[in-house]
């Protein structure tokens, strides 16, 4: 029996998908099936891929298909696994070799359908370690947890039977697939060890900001849209206003400032603060918003005056913290 399928698709890695397969065909877990999607790659790392496929026949199944983005490749190979957890990795990061065993066992010893790991933010001058915590309850998840699909193991069954996949041609993919995968969720548990190394690129999608950024609000729209038609919007309104509002004020602002063109920088602030306002018209009375720390002070501050300091300042910082990288 196959215990975890590891979904991992690939495009124009060539510098760094070598680390990530040795991480995975040296898993300690035995019955273990990898996944490696060519998703039209057009560098060396086909020829990379295709020398471990080689190496290890019994564990690597290879696919190919013309390129269609991350989303588009994860959902290409979720019908073809057949372990009994699934797990996403990107090929640009690596695992420690005991990652998957201790994940497995963790979810089989509890009956669990869900459990997710610490990680590790490797910069090329650092490295950070993301710290999760236990959840009381899915409430307490849907706000609290890291939103990434690569830290998690998911029972298969779950994923397939409710036609699970990942937004195509939209960023933040991990967003809606996690907003909606959790309401199917029975039990859920987390290995505090920090399993993975995310690897920091200044290429990768993520660190290019641009008009696209502003596609975060579509993807709120498509997780509002599904909790209203699977009539679950009323029991985690709360919980979705002020996720909504933590997206829109915090990383999300932040990725705009970081726009270079300035007419765009300042449309797509305008965009999404109306957004929210629109969306979520009495979004500051949220009960989560009146708990105590910075995050929501700050959250709580924001108007159309302050909004425009905040941005300001975020942008100098940005630009500042910029030179200095140039220069040092």
């Amino acid at each position: 029996m196959i215990k975890v399928s590891i979904i991992v698709p690939f495009y124009n890695v060539e510098n760094y998908i070598e680390k990530c397969l040795q991480s995975l065909v040296n898993q300690t877990l035995e019955d273990i099936e990898i996944l490696l999607v060519n998703d039209g790659s057009q560098d060396g790392t086909e020829v990379i891929a295709k020398q471990f496929v080689e190496k290890y026949p019994n564990k690597i199944i290879y696919l190919e298909k013309e390129n269609g983005g991350l989303s588009d490749a994860r959902n290409y190979a979720i019908p073809h696994a057949k372990g009994e957890y699934i797990a996403f990795l990107d090929s640009d990061d690596y695992v420690e070799t005991n990652m998957y065993e201790e994940m497995y066992n963790k979810a089989k010893e509890e009956n669990l359908d869900y459990v997710e790991c610490d990680f590790l933010w490797e910069y090329p001058d650092k490295t950070l370690e993301s710290k999760g915590k236990q959840y009381n309850n899915k409430k307490e998840m849907f706000i609290h947890t890291r939103v990434v699909a690569w830290n998690k193991l998911i029972k298969r069954e779950i994923v397939q039977s409710n036609h699970l996949e990942f937004p195509k041609g939209y960023r933040y993919e991990d967003v809606e697939f996690f907003y909606k995968l959790l309401p199917l969720i029975r039990n859920y548990g987390i290995v505090q060890k920090p399993f993975i190394h995310y690897v920091q690129r200044e290429d990768s999608i993520s660190n290019v900001q641009n008009t696209r950024t502003k596609e975060i609000i579509d993807i709120l729209g498509h997780v509002i849209t599904y909790y209203k038609t699977k009539n679950l919007f009323d029991e985690y309104k709360e919980e979705i206003e002020y996720t909504y509002a933590r997206y829109i004020l915090c990383s999300s602002m932040l990725r705009m400032v970081m726009i270079e063109d300035k007419k765009e920088r300042k449309e797509i602030i305008n965009f999404a603060w109306k957004s929210l306002n629109t969306q979520f018209a009495n979004w500051k009375k949220n009960t989560y918003l009146k708990e105590k720390g910075l995050k929501n002070l700050y959250m709580r501050s924001v108007n159309n005056l302050t909004l425009k300091v905040y941005t300001s300042l975020a942008r100098v910082k940005y630009v500042r913290d910029k030179l200095q990288e140039k220069f040092v």
